[in-house]
């Protein structure tokens, strides 16, 4: 099934959402381990989790979605957490800020471009000497289905760690380019394995 991604759709899949905190993604927490906090963007940042975690860290964040639903729910969340995170609300896919970040992270966003074409278009909000990661579902060559909260991602939102890498020249460094497994809570008693591509790579001076 080819899902649009667009405004309409994660607004209706965030609005079903209850306020609820959720750790953040644990490649963020690796991939930022003794890092000097800076500033960063969290691209797709639905209900603010990551964005949350990393203001509590010490970096001056600022999350951006289309769904003004996950950003009323992220506001919420990082006000209870005691955090301070701008929220922006844009469609990242033709969206151009000026600013540039010592930070620009994604996880599992998918945007209503194809899913390449979309880290290439933030990989631009990356200031020199600062890093892209990239969290995205792993293709795997498997069948995909619709879109759930305990089903496969779908085929059009899957990548490779190589497909991802093969998108920077030597202007940037890679850092990380990782296929992995991890193991989460799913619905009632049950869990679930997510696969993941994992890349960071760092724009050089």
């Amino acid at each position: 099934m080819t899902h649009a991604f667009d405004e309409n759709y994660w607004e209706h899949h965030w609005d079903d959402r209850t306020s609820h905190t959720v750790a953040a993604n644990p490649y963020l927490v690796e991939e930022t381990a003794g890092s000097r906090p800076g500033t960063a963007l969290d691209a797709g940042c639905g209900a603010g989790a990551e964005a949350i975690w990393l203001a509590g860290q010490g970096w001056r964040v600022t999350g951006a979605d289309i769904s003004g639903a996950a950003l009323t729910t992220a506001a919420e969340q990082a006000t209870r957490a005691g955090v301070d995170v701008t929220w922006i609300e844009a469609d990242l896919t033709n969206w151009n800020p000026t600013e540039r970040w010592d930070l620009v992270m994604t996880h599992y966003a998918h945007p209503s471009i194809p899913q390449l074409d979309f880290y290439r278009h933030i990989s631009q909000w990356v200031a020199p000497g600062g890093s892209l990661l990239i969290v995205g579902h792993l293709h795997d060559g498997g069948h995909h289905h619709s879109h759930g909260s305990d089903e496969q991602p779908p085929h059009e939102a899957t990548v490779t760690a190589k497909d991802i890498t093969a998108l920077f020249d030597a202007s940037w460094r890679v850092d990380t380019a990782a296929e992995r497994s991890r193991t989460v809570a799913g619905t009632g008693v049950h869990s679930k394995t997510l696969r993941d591509a994992v890349v960071r790579v760092t724009r050089r001076i």
